[in-house]
């Protein structure tokens, strides 16, 4: 079947039809209009390369040839660049929560006081992330990651010399600010690397380094600190971030992030692109799902000691297991994500739902928790590299950027919100109900995604029917 010649014309429409289409991996219809002008042109940057067969080409075409096979080599140094950038700030980020107690007793503030540092610094995350993206879409990605590592560099630095409680404060600030630019960069930056095809498995070898900050940099750093004090923790994570700006200096590759208009094309506000919708809907299903998460989990090591049967001693080997099955959960997410993306979020959503209800109901038995555990982490260390490349394929490329700061900002509300609310739950009704509401949650933030999935491919049937 010969190619279908299109119109040089550039139609937001369209391209929110063939951005729906690329996240649910669904074809056109070779036959189906896909514009009140007829077949249309999208701009090249619009197509993600290995697009084919019933959707918009390389070559801005419809076709029903066979993909060709890119001889670009995948690349796995600049993605795992990306991972390990990622492991050294989210390290810098949750350090503190290791080493409360000794930088309590050394400025000489209660343990309250210096646990909100953590809150701090997840604040200003929410606050701020947002607003310095927008400010910053037109600078290079790569020098603005190199930058923002830089500042994180600085206030571990400026962590470990501070004086008193209130230079810690504005160290802590200063981090929250880069970390929440660090992310909006890191969100998008492996889509600019693959084509839409392996965004599933770009993601998740990047998102790799957030779980091995859990498994191993959290720990380490505590160890050290506990051994050396809290402020060599902090000068050594200092240390290591300067390493990795180097690594990313000779091995990332700079990506081309900003996208032109067309000749004639009126500019669009952002928040009227046609994606716009549907990635405010994704920030709601990942507040939900977040939410949820760490409502329960915040406060997992009481609930072991209160509730379950483990001693205080055991805590730590739970969130091992628990940290160790997420590496598990990226394979899955690599490996399903770009085959299955919406069967494959249900179905590690439902098995979180399970594995959480038989750690409520078998609280009893440490063999029953210690499964439980173990399959819930493996689960749920899937969901974020979905949800993330869930947004990327959602968003339109000229909202990237702006959706990764969205996403950056629901993800940080929801770790922060989820504490409180468990906190209030806590206090208010105990915790063996946590685990309860932590499956309604998951149940809402899925039935949420399920229906705006299933309204949005109503809509597009409809548009798309001659």
């Amino acid at each position: 079947m010969p190619a279908l010649h299109v119109k040089d014309v550039y139609d937001p429409v369209a391209e929110a039809v063939l951005h729906r289409y690329r996240a649910h991996d669904r074809t056109l219809p070779i036959s189906a209009p896909t514009s009140r002008l007829g077949p249309v042109r999208l701009r090249p940057s619009t197509v993600q390369p290995g697009e084919y067969c019933h959707t918009f080409s390389d070559g801005c075409s419809l076709s029903a040839s066979p993909p060709r096979v890119s001889s670009t080599p995948f690349p796995y140094i600049g993605l795992l660049s990306l991972a390990g950038a990622i492991f050294v700030s989210v390290t810098s980020e949750f350090l503190p929560t290791g080493l409360l107690l000794a930088m309590a007793d050394d400025l000489g503030v209660s343990r309250s006081t210096a646990g909100y540092l953590v809150t701090i610094f997840a604040g200003t995350v929410v606050v701020a992330t947002t607003p310095l993206a927008a400010v910053t879409q037109r600078v290079s990605r790569k020098s603005l990651l190199v930058v923002v590592l830089l500042v994180i560099a600085v206030a571990n630095i400026l962590a470990a010399i501070a004086p008193t409680y209130a230079v810690l404060v504005a160290a802590r600030v200063l981090g929250g600010l880069a970390h929440g630019l660090f992310w909006a960069v890191v969100a998008a930056y492996a889509a600019h690397l693959v084509p839409a095809h392996q965004l599933g498995k770009a993601v998740s070898i990047t998102a790799g380094g957030g779980t091995a900050a859990f498994v191993l940099g959290v720990p380490v750093g505590t160890a050290i600190g506990t051994a050396l004090g809290w402020r060599t923790a902090f000068t050594i994570i200092g240390i290591v971030v300067l390493v990795l700006v180097v690594v990313i200096v000779k091995f990332l590759p700079p990506v081309e992030h900003r996208v032109e208009r067309a000749a004639g094309e009126e500019r669009v506000p952002l928040r009227r692109d046609p994606s716009m919708k549907a990635v405010l809907l994704l920030c709601a299903v990942i507040l939900i799902v977040l939410t949820g998460q760490n409502l329960f989990y915040t406060y997992i090591a009481p609930w072991l000691t209160d509730v379950s049967t483990f001693p205080v001693e055991g805590v730590a080997l739970v969130l091992f297991l628990y940290g160790g099955a997420g590496i598990i959960g990226l394979l899955i997410a690599g490996y399903a994500t770009d085959r299955f993306p919406r069967n494959a979020f249900v179905a590690v959503v439902l098995v979180v739902m399970l594995a959480v209800l038989t750690l409520a109901v078998g609280s009893s038995s440490s063999v029953v928790v210690l499964i439980a555990v173990t399959v819930w982490g493996a689960a749920f260390g899937a969901i974020p590299a979905m949800l993330q490349t869930r947004m990327l394929r959602t968003a339109s490329v000229r909202i990237r950027d702006l959706s990764a700061a969205l996403q950056t900002t629901a993800f940080n509300i929801g770790i922060a919100g989820g504490a409180l609310f468990g906190g209030l739950l806590l206090d208010s009704v105990g915790l063996a109900i946590l685990p309860f509401v932590l499956i309604i949650m998951l149940g809402a933030g899925l039935a949420l995604s399920l229906i705006t999935d299933t309204a949005a491919g109503r809509r597009e049937r409809r548009r798309l029917r001659p």
